[in-house]
């Protein structure tokens, strides 16, 4: 951006809209979580074919990610935000007029495209217009947000779904991505396109150039276990309050799920904490902290505890989120785009198999031994951050 248009940014509002853009676009991953039931009930289909309403949104995203990071290196960053929230926008409206099972999994699919195309660019947006001083305060906004949204989200589909019916889920998003799309085209400045001279097939061809970096290498491997591990985390802890001898009731596991909220709040001040003691020791002690919580998730004698060592973990997790971020548009120079997106890429796959291996380690053993393992998973990325360059 030239010298007379960074005078005339409001860096705040840049901030807001995309807090609550990531917030509002991300719900769209997650508003289906508690809506298994409704779906079996309302399109006859098995539980198999009503978590495919979920997961497919979850697979789309994480591969639609890599797809735009190289167009968007290319084309500028702005051009798809706006094209990302528009799209999103009208097949969000359409799947609240669909009566067809088979309809609705293509539409979620189309969703995942917009959201990818808007979510992951909006970080390495934040890296092309604020100054390198607002820049991780700004991440820590963002990224929060989207920790946030998965909280929200189920609750939001949840209320919804029992006043109004599932279709409102989606008219009342679109009402949202509506205004969305009306601030991000007044709103937000245009970013400076770096002119490339490589073609876009060899932007995709260059993908491969981001494990020449040792240090990205070792982001991308702690991206991974992020979300990999938060929602494990909470696929364990949810399957262990809900078992005897506690049973936990639905509404109670929602509680303790939306407490973590407030442990999210460490991603807003991750500027100040890197500023203090640095990135990558932030980086080394935050991946030891959220490990040894785990440990002691395990150990702990009854239910409270483990849900109190739950909050320094997620506080943890929220911390990395923005912070790892950062490394990687320091390190990552001419390919930004492609970076942030292969790592959307990363986190959203990890977010995948968290609960897939939660699930299957609560079935054949305990909670005790399932926070073990994830709590190694975590050690073995604390160990890596002593590689970082």
């Amino acid at each position: 951006m030239n010298d007379d248009n960074l005078k005339t940014v409001n860096y705040p509002l840049i901030t807001f809209i995309l807090t609550f853009a990531g917030l509002t676009i991300l719900m769209s991953m997650y508003i289906t979580i508690p809506l298994t039931a409704t779906w079996i009930s309302e399109f006859s289909i098995n539980e198999t074919k009503a978590i495919w309403l979920s997961s497919a949104f979850s697979l789309c995203y994480a591969f639609s990610s890599l797809i735009y990071g190289p167009l968007s290196d290319r084309f500028g960053r702005k051009v798809f935000l706006v094209y990302g929230i528009t799209f999103l926008t009208i097949i969000t409206i359409l799947c609240g007029f669909v009566e067809n099972y088979e309809l609705l999994l293509i539409l979620r699919i189309l969703q995942a495209m917009g959201a990818s195309a808007f979510v992951p660019i909006s970080l390495v947006y934040i890296a092309d217009v604020l100054p390198a001083e607002k820049r991780l305060k700004a991440l820590g906004f963002v990224s929060s947000s989207f920790l946030i949204a998965s909280v929200v989200a189920q609750v939001f589909s949840t209320l919804v779904q029992e006043t109004f019916g599932w279709h409102y889920i989606f008219l009342l998003l679109g009402l949202f991505y509506i205004v969305t799309s009306i601030l991000t085209i007044v709103y937000l400045p245009k970013d400076t396109r770096v002119k490339h001279e490589n073609s876009i097939l060899t932007n995709f061809i260059n993908i491969k150039n981001l494990f020449i970096n040792r240090s990205l290498c070792i982001s991308f491997l702690i991206s991974f276990m992020l979300l990999f591990s938060l929602i494990g985390m909470y696929t364990i802890l949810g399957t262990y309050l809900a078992a005897k001898p506690l049973y936990f009731t639905d509404e109670q596991i929602l509680i303790v799920r939306a407490t973590g909220l407030i442990a999210v709040t460490t991603s807003l001040f991750a500027n100040n904490i890197t500023r203090k003691f640095g990135v990558v020791q932030s980086v080394k002690c935050s991946l030891l902290v959220a490990s040894l919580s785990l440990f002691l998730m395990a150990i702990s004698p009854n239910p409270i505890l483990s849900i109190l060592f739950s909050l320094f973990f997620i506080a943890c997790i929220a911390l990395l989120v923005p912070v790892n971020i950062s490394l990687i548009n320091k390190n990552s120079a001419a390919q930004r785009g492609t970076a942030i997106l292969f790592n959307a890429f990363i986190l959203f796959i990890g977010a995948s198999f968290g609960p897939m291996l939660a699930s299957q380690l609560m079935l054949h053993t305990n909670s005790l031994v399932s926070f073990v393992i994830f709590g190694f998973v975590l050690l073995l990325g604390y160990v890596g951050a002593f590689f970082f360059d």
